[in-house]
């Protein structure tokens, strides 16, 4: 009985090894000093949030030196894309840098998941070239591999690997990417999502100058889609006030740049434009492998994909009205019917009813669950190295999906083990 109870422990214990492994980028560059701006602009720009939220990733780290081509010559904005580049959807260490298949491969990284990247300028070129350097740069065809990897900085074993390289890998039209300001065409980025009936709301209402107000101090929106306005059990918008219009239209925004990588790491309520002394007007999020819900209280909405994420503004859309509590939290009751009449007797006197509930209080609903989707994937690489990006993807599959394959055993077996044990 001993030995059954050492191998319970044992099990449990390597499981709980296994699937507790969080890394926080932030507290590992924090070591070194010398990747010190780095490290800052991987905060302000959210993009430590994101690394901190994913499995199996690759930060390629640019040293102070580096760093000072591309801080002070442009905007936040600029400096997020540049960095994301940085980032690789896939693990690299030292080891395996050497042994790329064909010597070449392109890598998806987290820049081609903010969906601004068109074709392979979200992907970077890897090269195993002679005299035992590597090489890095943009996956566009013909460009320079201007950087090359110079040691190995942190690894957790398929979870993260944080390696140096000499220079900023810079893609071609990435330093031209426009910063959002006041002025930028909101109601037509949402047009263009499918998003037209939220576009005309937020012009009727004058909504839509309080979000242009937010843009330069941050500004995060939630936008539903316009089958989201067709479903049967949408409340009628014509029973709101005026001011309530406003409070809903505000309520799908946040006063801040929260880009998904940051939604993840949410576990607090969220506050919202809405959001006053005498009102919450709050959402939560909650996440779901690399899927994100907004939770209201009342009802829920996955975030189903990214308009624009840039610095220090983002846009996604909704596939339903999100509605708060303060404005459907509670069911009206009916109105009382008239009385049949049974009998040509006069009724007996009752005590009148009381006021009948305002009729035009909006009836709550709940949006019905949206359809599961997968997580938007990099864009395929076009090169004569797209084989090999798949050979190198293939091999760490089991790696990536360890965590859950660990706690599907631990669960079968325990239940086995504590069946025979009690038997």
């Amino acid at each position: 009985m001993g030995a059954l109870h050492f191998f319970l422990f044992t099990l449990i214990s390597f499981s709980v090894t296994v699937s507790v492994h969080a890394h926080n980028i932030t507290e590992i560059l924090s070591q070194f000093p010398e990747y010190s701006v780095f490290n800052s602009y991987l905060s302000q720009t959210k993009l430590a949030d994101e690394i901190n939220s994913r499995d199996t990733i690759t930060v390629l780290a640019l040293p102070n030196g580096a760093m000072s081509d591309v801080v002070g010559k442009h905007p936040l904005s600029v400096i997020k894309n540049i960095l994301s580049l940085h980032v690789l959807l896939d693990y690299f260490d030292g080891t395996k840098l050497h042994k790329i298949s064909d010597g070449t491969t392109l890598t998806t990284t987290l820049y081609q998941t903010t969906g601004n990247a068109h074709g392979n300028v979200g992907s970077v070129n890897i090269t195993d070239l002679k005299g035992g350097k590597v090489g890095f740069g943009s996956a566009i065809p013909n460009s320079p591999l201007a950087s090359t990897y110079t040691k190995s900085v942190k690894q957790i074993q398929y979870n993260i690997s944080v390696l140096e390289i000499s220079a900023p890998i810079i893609a071609p039209g990435i330093l031209a990417a426009p910063a959002p300001s006041g002025d930028f065409n909101i109601t037509g980025a949402l047009e263009k999502a499918g998003c037209k009936t939220f576009a005309s709301l937020l012009i009727k209402s004058g909504v839509l100058k309080t979000y242009q107000t937010a843009i330069e101090k941050g500004l995060t929106i939630f936008a539903p889609n316009d089958e989201a306005f067709k479903g049967e059990k949408v409340p009628d918008l014509n029973k709101l006030s005026s001011a309530d219009v406003v409070s809903l239209l505000q309520y799908h925004a946040i006063p801040s740049y929260t880009p998904i990588g940051t939604l993840k790491t949410k576990k607090d309520p969220i506050s919202t434009l809405a959001t006053n002394g005498a009102s919450k007007y709050d959402l939560k999020a909650s996440t779901e492998g690399d899927q994100v819900t907004l939770d209201t209280g009342v009802d829920s909405s996955r975030i189903a994909s990214t308009v624009i994420d840039s610095t220090p503004f983002c846009i996604f859309t909704v596939d339903s009205v999100l509605l708060p509590e303060e404005l459907y939290g509670k069911s009206p009751s009916p109105a009382p019917g008239p009385a049949p009449e049974t009998s040509p007797a006069p009724a007996p006197e009752v005590a009148s009813p009381g006021p009948a509930p305002d009729a035009s209080s909006p009836t709550p609903m709940m949006s019905p669950p949206a359809p599961p989707t997968s997580s938007p994937a990099g864009a395929p690489a076009d090169g004569p190295a797209a084989d090999s990006e798949n050979s190198t993807a293939k091999k760490n599959a089991g790696n990536v999906n360890a965590p859950a394959l660990v706690k599907a055993l631990l669960t079968v077996s325990v239940s086995v083990i504590v069946s025979v044990y009690l038997s």
